[in-house]
């Protein structure tokens, strides 16, 4: 008696061949369309390649005349100078600067040279030979970003604060972000510089700062009062103490007895010194860094580095013609010929 298979195990041994085709058919689909563009790209490149190697006597001849010319333009164009300073504002005096600076640049492109030359106390010639102001966050490492962090999540709600990833931060600060700045300068005369420094000194004065640091000052006053106050008090009773302990250093230590046979011996006066000293050397180092922070910040501004005598020549990428012109020329001569092999093929093509 013959075995027989049964129909149903036949009919899913079939379904899953045929699955197994689909799959293939699907992947070398894939395969396929990939490759198809692969070769496109590359006979893409070959066809400029071609046009470019067809022609290069032209192509690098002609780039060679406009590196030349650039050459040229480059020794007949002025110098231009950078210089660079930063600087520390306290009190928000920054918010003015960054005005100011925006300001100077306006009076450049309307070319009004007089108000600068007041501004800066300069020549009206030396004030032409300005090309623009910049400011920007000076370097700072990742300490000081952590530090603005934590501040910028404290100013704000709680809930709001978690959805503000430290990667966030950094990308969406403003430039009013930091604490210390760096002012660039471009001029055409390369010893303006130091000129320049004492207008922009006088940029970070405005009544709001002038302002918050008179509260500042008087805040000071306030804690410094309380200080001295304090460290009388204490004074006094150290001396009152001294005099406890000098009274009893010269009386000897009585003893009596009561009625009932016992024996009582009087008891020194307890008094805390130590503790007293104590607490005026925390006064004097309250008022020790009282008095040093209004010295650090009695101006609306520290310069930590100056403008040098002279500033380094500065060249940007796109004013170095001789690089940029032969690029340029390379490019439009490439297209040019692709362009023309490109307009034959098709007409080839359609013929």
């Amino acid at each position: 008696m013959s075995q027989e298979v049964p129909q149903g195990s036949q009919n899913e041994e079939v379904d899953l061949i045929q699955i197994f085709k689909y799959i293939g058919k699907f992947f070398d689909r894939i395969y396929n369309f990939f490759k198809s563009i692969f070769k496109g790209v590359l006979s893409a490149l070959v066809y400029v390649l071609k046009a470019i190697v067809d022609n290069y006597i032209v192509i690098f001849g002609s780039m060679i005349i406009a590196a030349a010319v650039g050459y040229g333009l480059e020794k007949t164009r002025k110098d231009v100078y950078l210089s660079k300073m930063l600087v520390k504002p306290y009190f928000d005096s920054k918010f003015q600067l960054v005005a100011n600076i925006d300001y100077y640049n306006a009076l450049i492109d309307d070319k009004d040279y007089t108000q600068l030359q007041s501004i800066f106390n300069i020549s009206e010639t030396d004030a032409e030979k300005i090309i623009n102001f910049e400011i920007q966050p000076g370097p700072e490492n990742e300490n000081d970003q952590i530090k603005q962090y934590d501040e910028f999540l404290k100013s704000i709600d709680s809930l709001r604060a978690q959805e503000v990833s430290f990667e966030g931060f950094l990308e969406n600060r403003s430039i009013y972000s930091g604490d210390i700045f760096e002012i660039s300068v471009k001029s055409q005369k390369k010893d303006i510089f130091r000129s320049l420094e004492e207008g922009l000194n006088s940029t970070f004065s405005n009544a709001y700062s002038a302002k918050k640091m008179k509260k500042r000052d008087s805040i000071l006053k306030i804690d410094k009062n309380r200080i001295i106050a304090s460290l009388k008090e204490v004074d006094s009773l150290k001396k009152v103490y001294i005099e406890i302990k000098r009274e009893e250093s010269l009386s000897e230590r009585k003893s009596f007895s009561t009625q009932d046979g016992f024996t009582y011996i009087e008891q020194r006066t307890e008094t805390k010194e130590y503790e007293l000293t104590e607490k005026q050397i925390k006064l004097q180092q309250d008022l020790s860094e009282l008095e040093a922070q209004k010295v650090e910040e009695d101006e609306f501004f520290d310069t930590l580095s100056s403008f040098p005598e002279v500033g380094a020549k500065h060249i940007e990428i796109v004013q170095r013609y001789s690089i940029i012109f032969p690029i340029i020329i390379f490019v439009f001569l490439a297209l040019f010929y692709f362009s023309k092999k490109l307009i034959q093929y098709v007409k080839n093509y359609e013929g």
